[in-house]
C-alpha cells in the first residue's frame, strides 16, 4: 500500500543510499545531485519527480562498505 503524502513510499529511489547524492555546504540548498548537477532544499528525487512527472533515472546504489583487514584494535604493521 501506498502512502499518497510520502513520494518515496511507492518505491521511488532514496537518495540517501544514491552514490549521486551528497550534502552541501549551502544550509539553504542542503541536498546535492552530483549526476544532475543541481542543490535542493528537498530531496532531489522528489525534486525530479515534481519537475518531470516521472521518477528519477540516475539512480546508482552506493557500493557496498569494504570489509577490514585488521582486527579491531590492531594496530598496523610499519
Amino acid at each position: 500500500m501506498t502512502n499518497p503524502d510520502n513520494p518515496l513510499s511507492d518505491g521511488a529511489p532514496n537518495c540517501w543510499q544514491c552514490r549521486h547524492f551528497s550534502v552541501s555546504w549551502d544550509p539553504n540548498l542542503p541536498y546535492l545531485c552530483r549526476l544532475m548537477g543541481f542543490k535542493s532544499r528537498i530531496m532531489p528525487s522528489i525534486e525530479v519527480l515534481r519537475a518531470d512527472g516521472q521518477r528519477c533515472r540516475g539512480f546508482l546504489p552506493k557500493p557496498a562498505p569494504a570489509a577490514s583487514q585488521a582486527a579491531p584494535g590492531a594496530r598496523a604493521a610499519r
